[in-house]
């Protein structure tokens, strides 16, 4: 995949911590819980398994108009011959783990945002979202040779470190440098979490999933037995639709390959790739029931957020 070449002092080639401090503020309207709007992702072909936080039992006491029968104790209900009901309290806590891809492939960008820098307003967003209503966040930020993890905790300090943690992946980004590209890193960062995550988490994967495959696949499939799986897939839109403008240059940061973009059979073949990749991956996502978020580098990702959970200034909880 080609990748542009800009100065870095240009606005969306790095992230700041300053915008993403910012994006604590645009971190509401939409939540995390399976009840989405009609209208929402969640709600499409292949039903959520997304089971938001558990729920604990606290009391049973004699039932009153407006009680859930559903909640009926019907064992003391026969007992005392007079009805009662079980009452459940929402679990406060549902730890929460952010996968952040940084590696080369999310160095790419033609508009507005490297996908790179979108991956990062995104990872930061949700990282304020889900501290702000109470549960612990940390995270997992990588790059093609190295890997960052911030233990999950609930406090604006350990959002901080994340953010620091991307923050510093995302400014080691650099083609000068030649940096040898490793898709497996995705598969080695979801083994590791496959043998350190327990159950009830919620795991956001932000990642253009360049690297994924078979094995990645079978990774996900298993930490979503456990736990609630999301993923926001970054993408380009030159990805979709690559321009006519003769012939160019493309690199994948090892290899070069020169190509006339105006031949059509060719740009058939650069738009089908992307579009196959995009449709597989809703398909072997939405059999096991995990949303998949598309989000491009060309608008704010508070706006496409929203727009993809379901937009509700009432939503309260993440």
């Amino acid at each position: 995949m080609a990748r542009l070449s800009v100065n870095s002092d240009n606005a969306g080639v790095y992230v700041t911590l300053e915008e993403m401090v910012k994006l604590r503020y645009q971190a509401q309207g939409f939540s995390f819980l399976p009840r989405q709007p009609i209208h929402s992702l969640l709600a499409g072909r292949h039903a959520s398994r997304l089971r938001g936080r558990g729920l604990n039992f606290e009391e049973i006491r004699r039932y009153l108009p407006g009680d859930d029968i559903r909640n009926m104790d019907w064992k003391v209900t026969a007992r005392t011959q007079k009805p009662h009901t079980r009452v459940y309290t929402e679990e406060r806590d549902r730890p929460a783990i952010l996968l952040v891809d940084q590696s080369l492939s999310m160095f790419f960008g033609s508009r507005v945002n490297m996908k790179s820098v979108t991956a990062a307003q995104a990872a930061a967003l949700a990282a304020w979202r889900i501290v702000g209503v109470g549960d612990r966040v940390g995270a997992v930020v990588f790059n093609d040779s190295e890997i960052s993890e911030v233990k999950p905790h609930r406090s604006q300090k350990t959002v901080m470190r994340i953010l620091q943690s991307i923050l510093k992946q995302n400014h080691k980004l650099n083609l000068e440098h030649r940096v040898q590209s490793s898709p497996e890193m995705l598969n080695t960062v979801l083994e590791r979490l496959v043998n350190r995550v327990g159950h009830d988490y919620l795991i956001c994967i932000i990642s253009d999933l360049a690297g994924a495959n078979s094995e990645t696949k079978r990774l996900v499939s298993l930490l979503a037995q456990h736990n609630d799986v999301m993923v926001a897939m970054i993408y380009d839109a030159l990805e979709t639709k690559l321009p006519q403008a003769g012939r160019l240059v493309i690199s994948d940061g090892a290899v070069q390959l020169e190509v006339d973009t105006q031949g059509r059979k060719f740009q058939r073949d650069f738009s089908e790739l992307f579009n196959d990749r995009l449709k597989h991956a809703h398909e072997w996502l939405g059999k096991r029931g995990i949303p998949i978020l598309p989000l491009h580098t060309a608008e704010n990702v508070a706006v496409q957020v929203r727009s993809l959970l379901g937009y509700s200034m009432q939503t309260k909880r993440a």
